[in-house]
């Protein structure tokens, strides 16, 4: 009796502090949607209006008349869709590639990576800007892009690489002798028992490409390129002081990722119980058999 009450005030100790942790992170989220529904022109409140009276919903509607940002949502999405694909792809193969490679060659890739992720963003912005422009990219997705090929991130290829790291050996080995190659290998073992790294990864991507302000900045100069970000940015430099409006647009950038980090949320909490009732049932068959 008293270890399951002892179990019963750790489980809710638990809950509690999980729901502390998440008042945290939702608090600023419900004052941002707060905000966006508060009448224009009127002075800042004293205190925080959790819920106006009357709610100006037609503030979403003006901040597409002012700015185009509807389509510039659209590019934004463009891009991610593009390069969540491609870093998929190509930090896996990394992932895979270090995981597979001996010792000494493995640790190698595994210093180069944790270097690589050490550099300051800023150092790379202007050789970055000197290649694209010497390779004729400016002014296009491609610029974009172009990081996604390389796995867009050190950190995205070091998830992966942890997660083969905890697939057997004896299992890769049997696949080889069974004819498989690299891409076989690659497509049939590693990936599928990778599934949770890859909507992790896939939900970075997204985030890291559908809130880039600094690459679009950088590298397009047609506004009929512009993403979502530089869009906000022109709404903030033509309504500068309507703070309805600009928290309006925060919550038109932010309502995307958060939706899908809901998303492969429940989809991650799907696989793991999942996996847990698969053990289960093996458990289960055993004892029967036995």
């Amino acid at each position: 009796m008293t270890s399951r009450r002892g179990r019963l005030l750790g489980l809710l100790a638990r809950h509690a502090a999980s729901l502390a942790l998440a008042f945290v992170f939702v608090l600023p989220l419900a004052w941002m949607v707060a905000g966006s529904l508060r009448q224009t022109g009127l002075p800042p409140p004293r205190a925080i209006e959790w819920l106006p009276l009357p709610p100006a919903w037609d503030n979403y509607r003006r901040i597409f008349e002012i700015v185009p940002l509807g389509r510039y949502a659209l590019n934004s999405l463009l891009v991610a869709a593009l390069a969540v694909p491609l870093t998929l792809v190509t930090a896996s193969w990394a992932g895979l590639s270090m995981a597979l490679a001996a010792p000494r060659w493995r640790r190698r890739w595994i210093g180069l990576a944790l270097g690589l992720l050490l550099v300051p963003a800023t150092a790379l912005w202007l050789p970055r800007f000197l290649i694209f422009t010497w390779l004729h990219l400016g002014n296009s997705y491609a610029a974009l892009l172009a990081p996604a090929l390389l796995g867009s991130s050190p950190l995205f290829v070091l998830l992966y690489y942890w997660s083969f790291r905890r697939v057997p050996a004896e299992l890769f080995e049997s696949a080889r002798m069974d004819g498989a190659g690299p891409l076989s290998l690659w497509r049939r073992v590693a990936l599928p028992l990778a599934a949770p790294t890859s909507a992790a990864v896939a939900i970075l991507t997204f985030w890291l490409y559908w809130s880039d302000y600094l690459g679009p900045l950088l590298y397009l100069k047609s506004e009929r390129l512009y993403t979502l970000p530089l869009g906000v940015r022109a709404l903030q430099q033509m309504a500068r002081s309507n703070w309805p409006l600009l928290l309006a647009a925060a919550v038109l950038m932010t309502a995307p990722p958060a939706l899908l980090f809901l998303i492969g949320q429940r989809w991650l909490l799907g696989e793991a119980a999942g996996a847990k009732g698969s053990k289960g049932y093996k458990a289960s068959d055993e004892n029967g058999k036995g």
